[in-house]
């Protein structure tokens, strides 16, 4: 690491973080999650009650828990923050060793910015570094074919935990890219009638008499977020950036940032999907 990066990687949080943070409050709906994630288009948003950060929830939460409407039960509780005075560096840390991709920013308990891994990918795209990826890259990853039911798809991503993954025809070429983006964009929302039987005698009541034992049904309004009944090239992304191993890491730094990606497929001299660079990754950068 140059002299210069040594300096950068000093600078504090507050110079790098978004301060104007897209956020819910509870109380609040899965509806006002997905209309922010659509409408900003973000992955994941603090979630605030009496001005303090309680939670962070994300697409991968919906998905989870299809069931479940309120944020209160969507959401991570207790969500691990940083101080604006904070080095990049050790946010960098806290984000790598926690497995997480965003920290909300809070001084005195009042949330004043957000830092993403897409916020020290930009940092690292400005450092014009030029070493070759090869070292970066994950050559275990899945893959998905494009003739799939999206809802195979969806339980797949989760079960792998991954975010976005890259699709193969038939001829293990390179097809397109699925996220959890295109999975909510792709969601509707099923609305029913759900019921409760709520007896007013029971079997070890012998004050109950057989055949006077009402029973009173409480009905109530219940939703669901539902993958369609598609397939996966309906809803991925077609167009693909794709690098190879000896691309360099702030040329790849540039393509996340310009392309809004969180991975990029990496490919052989031939084609062929070798293995997937990921932006979490790249962030070793900042610590060598």
């Amino acid at each position: 690491m140059t002299k210069k990066q040594k300096e950068r990687e000093r600078r504090n949080v507050s110079e790098i973080m978004v301060k104007d943070v897209a956020y819910v409050a509870v109380p609040g709906t899965r509806e006002d999650v997905m209309d922010i994630f659509k409408e900003k288009h973000i992955s994941g948003v603090p979630v605030v009650k009496d001005g303090k950060v309680v939670g962070v929830v994300t697409r991968q939460d919906l998905l989870r828990n299809p069931d479940e409407e309120q944020v209160a039960l969507l959401m991570r509780r207790d969500p691990l923050v940083i101080s604006p005075e904070a080095t990049i560096a050790e946010a960098v840390k806290v984000i790598r060793s926690s497995a997480i991709r965003r920290l909300p920013v809070v001084d005195v308990e009042k949330l004043v910015g957000l830092v993403t891994v897409a916020d020290f990918i930009r940092e690292i795209a400005s450092w014009e570094d030029k070493t070759p990826i090869n070292g970066y890259i994950r050559d275990k990853t899945i893959a998905l074919w494009d003739e799939m039911p999206l809802s195979v798809a969806g339980r797949l991503m989760e079960l792998a935990r991954v975010k976005a993954v890259p699709v193969l025809n038939s001829e293990f070429e390179i097809a397109g890219l699925i996220s959890d983006q295109d999975l909510i964009n792709a969601a509707v929302i099923e609305e029913g009638m759900g019921h409760s039987d709520l007896s007013l005698g029971s079997d070890g009541d012998h004050w109950s008499l057989d055949g006077m034992r009402d029973t009173m049904k409480l009905y109530y309004s219940v939703s669901r977020i539902r993958l369609p009944d598609k397939l996966v090239k309906d809803v991925m992304v077609k167009e693909v950036i794709t690098v190879t191993r000896n691309f360099e890491v702030g040329a790849c730094a540039k393509m996340m940032v310009e392309g809004r990606f969180d991975q990029l497929p990496v490919i052989s001299a031939r084609g062929k999907l070798i293995g997937m660079l990921i932006d979490r990754d790249l962030l070793r950068v900042l610590l060598q």
